[in-house]
């Protein structure tokens, strides 16, 4: 699946989209350079999952969680110097609480992640155009 954004909102309408495809305890790996949207995407993600509260970037903190419908684990990777203290910040526990965890910076924990993981490739292609593929795990969609 593939979508053309030519705003940050179209990037946030593209996860509200994804939203609707998700079960609880999925996984969505976020790939894209620093500024191609990954946190715009979550944000749409979030509201498409009965989330309405602010949603930022959780860089410095790891995890930040979103409580709505379906909660949503927002992680983000860049700071972690390897997969194990992915494991030591609880991980583990996050796959098994039946929400929906969002990973940006996902090239960084590549293989912790489990084998229906959602892939969301967000490549800039302008100064404001966007394409978002999204590659689902074979048989779903």
């Amino acid at each position: 699946m593939t979508f053309i954004s030519n705003s940050e909102a179209d990037t946030a309408a593209a996860g509200r989209s994804l939203a609707g495809k998700l079960k609880g305890g999925g996984v969505v790996a976020l790939y894209g350079d620093l500024g191609a949207g990954k946190t715009a995407f979550v944000r749409g993600l979030a509201a498409g999952l009965g989330y309405t509260g602010r949603v930022t970037s959780p860089t410095f903190t790891i995890v930040n969680e979103y409580i709505g419908g379906t909660p949503l684990f927002h992680f983000d990777m860049y700071r972690l110097k390897n997969e194990d203290e992915l494991f030591e910040i609880g991980w583990e526990d996050y796959l098994q609480r039946g929400g929906v965890i969002a990973v940006e910076w996902s090239e960084n924990a590549e293989h912790s992640f489990p084998g229906d993981t959602v892939r969301v490739r967000i490549s800039k292609t302008g100064e404001e155009r966007r394409t978002i593929d999204i590659e689902f795990p074979e048989g779903q969609a």
